[in-house]
Protein backbone atom coordinates (compact mmCIF):
# COMPACT_ATOMS: atom_id res chain seq x y z
CA UNK A 1 0.00 0.00 0.00
CA UNK A 2 0.90 3.17 -1.04
CA UNK A 3 -0.14 6.69 1.04
CA UNK A 4 -0.42 9.12 -1.59
CA UNK A 5 -4.28 10.27 -1.12
CA UNK A 6 -4.20 9.03 2.67
CA UNK A 7 -7.23 10.34 5.22
CA UNK A 8 -8.38 11.19 1.73
CA UNK A 9 -12.46 10.26 1.06
CA UNK A 10 -13.28 9.93 -3.04
CA UNK A 11 -15.92 9.61 -4.44
CA UNK A 12 -16.28 7.71 -7.75
CA UNK A 13 -18.82 6.90 -10.35
CA UNK A 14 -19.18 3.86 -13.00
CA UNK A 15 -17.29 1.75 -10.78
CA UNK A 16 -18.66 -1.58 -11.05
CA UNK A 17 -16.50 -2.30 -13.75
CA UNK A 18 -13.42 -1.16 -15.74
CA UNK A 19 -11.64 2.43 -15.56
CA UNK A 20 -13.85 2.87 -12.37
CA UNK A 21 -13.53 -0.14 -10.76
CA UNK A 22 -9.71 0.07 -11.37
CA UNK A 23 -9.64 3.59 -10.11
CA UNK A 24 -11.28 2.56 -6.86
CA UNK A 25 -8.88 -0.05 -6.13
CA UNK A 26 -5.98 1.84 -6.57
CA UNK A 27 -7.15 4.61 -4.16
CA UNK A 28 -7.93 2.25 -1.89
CA UNK A 29 -4.21 1.24 -2.17
CA UNK A 30 -2.80 4.60 -1.83
CA UNK A 31 -4.99 5.14 1.75
CA UNK A 32 -8.08 6.37 0.53
CA UNK A 33 -11.38 5.42 1.87
CA UNK A 34 -13.82 5.13 -1.20
CA UNK A 35 -17.11 5.11 -1.90
CA UNK A 36 -18.02 3.81 -5.15
CA UNK A 37 -21.66 4.69 -7.35
CA UNK A 38 -23.33 2.27 -9.99
CA UNK A 39 -26.84 1.34 -10.78
CA UNK A 40 -26.47 -2.00 -9.76
CA UNK A 41 -25.52 -3.56 -6.17
CA UNK A 42 -23.96 -7.02 -7.32
CA UNK A 43 -21.20 -5.55 -9.10
CA UNK A 44 -20.49 -2.81 -6.75
CA UNK A 45 -20.38 -5.18 -3.92
CA UNK A 46 -17.92 -7.56 -5.57
CA UNK A 47 -15.70 -4.18 -6.15
CA UNK A 48 -15.95 -3.00 -2.62
CA UNK A 49 -15.18 -7.14 -1.45
CA UNK A 50 -12.28 -7.47 -3.21
CA UNK A 51 -10.60 -3.48 -1.88
CA UNK A 52 -11.59 -5.13 1.45
CA UNK A 53 -9.58 -8.03 1.01
CA UNK A 54 -6.61 -6.18 0.33
CA UNK A 55 -7.07 -4.22 3.17
CA UNK A 56 -8.71 -1.11 1.65
CA UNK A 57 -11.41 1.20 2.71
CA UNK A 58 -14.27 1.26 0.45
CA UNK A 59 -18.30 1.13 0.49
CA UNK A 60 -21.16 1.09 -2.46
CA UNK A 61 -23.72 3.40 -3.11
CA UNK A 62 -26.56 2.85 -5.74
CA UNK A 63 -27.31 5.44 -7.51
CA UNK A 64 -28.26 6.57 -12.03
CA UNK A 65 -25.58 9.46 -12.41
CA UNK A 66 -28.49 10.68 -15.06
CA UNK A 67 -30.82 11.47 -12.57
CA UNK A 68 -29.85 14.62 -10.54
CA UNK A 69 -31.53 14.01 -7.80
CA UNK A 70 -29.71 10.50 -7.47
CA UNK A 71 -26.34 11.58 -7.99
CA UNK A 72 -26.07 14.39 -6.08
CA UNK A 73 -28.08 12.67 -3.00
CA UNK A 74 -25.16 10.10 -3.03
CA UNK A 75 -22.20 12.89 -3.07
CA UNK A 76 -23.47 14.78 -0.65
CA UNK A 77 -24.81 11.53 1.69
CA UNK A 78 -20.95 10.14 1.15
CA UNK A 79 -19.78 13.66 2.78
CA UNK A 80 -21.58 13.54 5.22
CA UNK A 81 -21.47 10.59 6.63
CA UNK A 82 -17.28 10.84 6.24
CA UNK A 83 -17.43 14.49 7.18
CA UNK A 84 -15.64 15.63 4.03
CA UNK A 85 -15.36 15.03 0.09
CA UNK A 86 -11.61 15.11 -1.19
CA UNK A 87 -11.69 13.31 -4.87
CA UNK A 88 -14.46 13.29 -7.00
CA UNK A 89 -14.47 11.33 -9.93
CA UNK A 90 -16.72 11.38 -12.80
CA UNK A 91 -16.24 8.26 -14.91
CA UNK A 92 -19.84 6.93 -15.67
CA UNK A 93 -21.14 7.45 -19.16
CA UNK A 94 -23.58 6.19 -21.77
CA UNK A 95 -23.76 6.47 -25.51
CA UNK A 96 -25.61 4.92 -28.80
CA UNK A 97 -24.12 3.82 -31.80
CA UNK A 98 -25.25 4.82 -35.22
CA UNK A 99 -25.45 7.14 -38.29
CA UNK A 100 -25.70 10.55 -38.03
CA UNK A 101 -28.95 10.43 -40.16
CA UNK A 102 -30.86 7.38 -39.00
CA UNK A 103 -30.20 9.17 -35.16
CA UNK A 104 -33.12 9.90 -33.33
CA UNK A 105 -33.43 12.97 -30.76
CA UNK A 106 -34.42 10.51 -28.19
CA UNK A 107 -30.71 8.87 -29.28
CA UNK A 108 -28.89 12.01 -29.13
CA UNK A 109 -29.71 13.30 -25.97
CA UNK A 110 -28.94 10.08 -24.20
CA UNK A 111 -25.97 10.29 -25.00
CA UNK A 112 -25.67 13.62 -22.96
CA UNK A 113 -27.54 12.33 -19.69
CA UNK A 114 -25.29 10.38 -18.15
CA UNK A 115 -21.89 12.19 -19.44
CA UNK A 116 -22.19 15.80 -19.52
CA UNK A 117 -25.23 16.32 -17.31
CA UNK A 118 -23.80 13.85 -14.49
CA UNK A 119 -20.13 15.89 -14.92
CA UNK A 120 -22.09 18.88 -14.37
CA UNK A 121 -24.06 17.81 -11.33
CA UNK A 122 -20.93 15.92 -10.21
CA UNK A 123 -18.89 18.44 -11.04
CA UNK A 124 -21.20 21.18 -9.09
CA UNK A 125 -21.47 19.40 -6.02
CA UNK A 126 -17.78 19.19 -5.31
CA UNK A 127 -16.85 22.28 -5.77
CA UNK A 128 -19.63 23.41 -3.17
CA UNK A 129 -18.02 20.69 -0.94
CA UNK A 130 -14.79 21.46 -1.58
CA UNK A 131 -14.33 25.28 -1.43
CA UNK A 132 -12.00 26.76 0.52
CA UNK A 133 -11.01 23.72 2.22
CA UNK A 134 -9.28 21.60 -1.45
CA UNK A 135 -9.78 18.87 -3.63
CA UNK A 136 -9.55 17.58 -6.86
CA UNK A 137 -11.89 16.61 -9.62
CA UNK A 138 -11.10 14.36 -12.08
CA UNK A 139 -13.31 14.07 -15.44
CA UNK A 140 -13.06 10.99 -17.80
CA UNK A 141 -13.05 11.68 -21.32
CA UNK A 142 -12.45 10.25 -24.53
CA UNK A 143 -10.38 10.66 -27.52
CA UNK A 144 -13.66 10.57 -29.57
CA UNK A 145 -14.05 13.84 -28.66
CA UNK A 146 -10.57 15.01 -29.62
CA UNK A 147 -11.35 13.16 -33.17
CA UNK A 148 -14.42 12.64 -35.39
CA UNK A 149 -15.95 9.63 -34.78
CA UNK A 150 -17.94 7.68 -37.27
CA UNK A 151 -21.31 6.27 -36.03
CA UNK A 152 -20.45 8.21 -32.66
CA UNK A 153 -21.66 11.71 -33.18
CA UNK A 154 -23.86 11.78 -29.94
CA UNK A 155 -20.73 10.62 -27.98
CA UNK A 156 -17.84 12.53 -29.08
CA UNK A 157 -19.76 15.75 -28.98
CA UNK A 158 -20.65 14.54 -25.12
CA UNK A 159 -16.84 14.25 -24.47
CA UNK A 160 -15.78 17.22 -26.00
CA UNK A 161 -18.50 19.01 -23.85
CA UNK A 162 -17.05 17.02 -21.04
CA UNK A 163 -13.22 18.54 -21.83
CA UNK A 164 -14.44 22.47 -22.45
CA UNK A 165 -16.61 22.25 -19.45
CA UNK A 166 -13.80 21.07 -17.43
CA UNK A 167 -11.47 23.96 -18.42
CA UNK A 168 -14.36 26.27 -17.21
CA UNK A 169 -14.69 24.75 -13.67
CA UNK A 170 -11.08 24.44 -13.00
CA UNK A 171 -11.33 28.29 -13.98
CA UNK A 172 -13.83 28.80 -11.38
CA UNK A 173 -12.14 26.17 -8.60
CA UNK A 174 -8.47 27.14 -8.61
CA UNK A 175 -8.87 30.52 -6.95
CA UNK A 176 -10.63 28.62 -3.65
CA UNK A 177 -8.21 25.50 -4.10
CA UNK A 178 -10.34 22.97 -6.34
CA UNK A 179 -8.16 21.60 -9.01
CA UNK A 180 -10.02 19.74 -11.91
CA UNK A 181 -8.50 17.98 -14.74
CA UNK A 182 -9.45 14.96 -17.20
CA UNK A 183 -8.18 11.67 -18.44
CA UNK A 184 -8.40 11.39 -22.30
CA UNK A 185 -8.77 7.45 -23.08
CA UNK A 186 -8.84 6.16 -26.23
CA UNK A 187 -9.61 1.79 -26.55
CA UNK A 188 -9.99 0.33 -23.24
CA UNK A 189 -10.13 -3.00 -22.60
CA UNK A 190 -13.60 -2.65 -20.56
CA UNK A 191 -17.22 -4.27 -20.69
CA UNK A 192 -17.92 -1.62 -22.97
CA UNK A 193 -15.29 -2.65 -25.77
CA UNK A 194 -15.61 -6.21 -25.55
CA UNK A 195 -17.80 -6.09 -28.52
CA UNK A 196 -15.38 -4.14 -30.86
CA UNK A 197 -12.39 -6.25 -29.50
CA UNK A 198 -14.00 -9.79 -29.92
CA UNK A 199 -12.12 -11.42 -32.20
CA UNK A 200 -8.29 -11.12 -33.11
CA UNK A 201 -9.11 -9.42 -36.43
CA UNK A 202 -10.71 -6.84 -34.91
CA UNK A 203 -8.05 -6.69 -31.93
CA UNK A 204 -5.24 -6.37 -34.51
CA UNK A 205 -6.62 -3.68 -36.38
CA UNK A 206 -7.68 -1.86 -33.58
CA UNK A 207 -4.02 -1.95 -31.99
CA UNK A 208 -2.67 -1.15 -35.58
CA UNK A 209 -4.57 2.24 -34.72
CA UNK A 210 -1.96 3.02 -31.43
CA UNK A 211 1.50 3.35 -32.11
CA UNK A 212 2.35 1.49 -28.78
CA UNK A 213 0.71 -1.33 -30.23
CA UNK A 214 -1.60 -1.98 -27.59
CA UNK A 215 -5.32 -1.33 -26.27
CA UNK A 216 -5.59 0.54 -22.66
CA UNK A 217 -5.92 -1.23 -19.35
CA UNK A 218 -7.92 0.15 -17.06
CA UNK A 219 -4.69 0.58 -14.64
CA UNK A 220 -3.32 2.28 -17.21
CA UNK A 221 -5.93 4.95 -16.72
CA UNK A 222 -6.40 4.65 -12.95
CA UNK A 223 -2.45 5.35 -12.58
CA UNK A 224 -3.12 8.88 -14.11
CA UNK A 225 -6.28 9.68 -11.97
CA UNK A 226 -4.38 8.53 -8.82
CA UNK A 227 -1.65 10.79 -9.66
CA UNK A 228 -4.04 14.12 -10.69
CA UNK A 229 -6.13 13.56 -7.52
CA UNK A 230 -2.59 13.31 -5.60
CA UNK A 231 -0.91 16.46 -4.16
CA UNK A 232 1.85 15.19 -6.64
CA UNK A 233 -0.47 16.84 -8.93
CA UNK A 234 -0.84 20.22 -6.56
CA UNK A 235 -0.23 22.76 -9.29
CA UNK A 236 -2.06 21.06 -11.81
CA UNK A 237 -5.67 21.97 -12.88
CA UNK A 238 -7.44 22.49 -16.19
CA UNK A 239 -5.22 19.88 -17.95
CA UNK A 240 -6.61 17.39 -20.16
CA UNK A 241 -4.17 14.28 -20.29
CA UNK A 242 -4.22 11.75 -22.87
CA UNK A 243 -3.82 8.07 -21.55
CA UNK A 244 -4.08 6.74 -25.13
CA UNK A 245 -0.63 4.61 -26.14
CA UNK A 246 0.00 7.75 -28.52
CA UNK A 247 -3.40 7.56 -30.04
CA UNK A 248 -3.68 10.97 -30.11
CA UNK A 249 -0.68 11.58 -31.86
CA UNK A 250 -1.42 10.66 -35.14
CA UNK A 251 -3.83 11.53 -37.30
CA UNK A 252 -5.71 8.00 -38.34
CA UNK A 253 -9.18 7.14 -38.28
CA UNK A 254 -10.71 3.80 -38.85
CA UNK A 255 -13.61 3.95 -41.71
Amino acid sequence: MGNRLQGKVAFISGASSGIGAATAQRMALEGATVVICGRRQEPLDAVVAQIRAAGGKAEAVVADVGVEAQYVGAIEAAAQRHGRLDVLVNNAMAYTWGAIEAMSTEDWHANFKTTVDGSFWGTRTALKLMKDKGGSIVNVSSICGQLGTPWMAGYSAAKAAVDNFSRAAAAEGAPHGVRVNVVIPAVVETPATAGMLATDESRKATEKLIPMGRVGQPDDLAHAIVFLASDEAGYITGASLPVDGGRSAVLVTAL
